[in-house]
């Protein structure tokens, strides 16, 4: 039964992936430069720094994970990530872009995420997947977070 769950999970992420490089072809700059800001603060959260993927965020940042029964601050953020951190590791995950929005040095993006992470104490793998939207503001040339929304709609723990 793992296998077929693991196959059908594989086969779900190379479709999106497929669907997402047919759609990517038609972003504009500005709607890459954005998807390109969004890919490098995964990129630094997947690594384990905390305090890196927490410089991406504008002090103004307020967000709401479709679990929390309200929105939370940067300084609130801190936290659950800190422990995310302390707790668990990126095996590996994929972004796939749905819409990018841009006026100015304001964007938000849509995408999809799916991610493999690896609980500390237990050594169990966990992935997850869901949706969630970037609300960004560029500032100084780089593009921060000031909102976000979104959260996992899948959850499977594998043995």
């Amino acid at each position: 039964m793992k296998a077929v769950t693991k196959s059908i999970f594989l086969f779900c992420l190379i479709l999106v992936a497929f669907a997402a490089n047919s759609y990517a072809q038609q972003w504009t700059d500005a709607q890459k430069d954005v998807w390109t800001g969004v890919e490098k603060y995964w990129a630094v959260a997947s690594s384990g720094d905390a305090a890196g993927f927490m410089s991406y965020f504008d002090d103004s940042y307020e967000g709401w994970d479709i679990h929390s029964p309200v929105p939370m601050n940067k300084a609130n953020v801190t936290k659950y990530i800190n422990n995310e951190v302390k707790n668990s590791s990126t095996v590996l995950y994929t972004i796939t872009p749905l819409v990018i929005w841009v006026k100015g040095d304001f964007a938000y993006v849509h995408y999809y995420y799916s991610e493999i992470d690896k609980n500390k104490q237990t050594g169990k793998d966990e992935t997850n997947a869901g949706n969630w939207t970037d609300i960004l503001m560029k500032e100084g040339g780089v593009w921060k977070l000031i909102g976000d929304h979104g959260g996992r709609t899948s959850k499977r723990n594998n043995d």
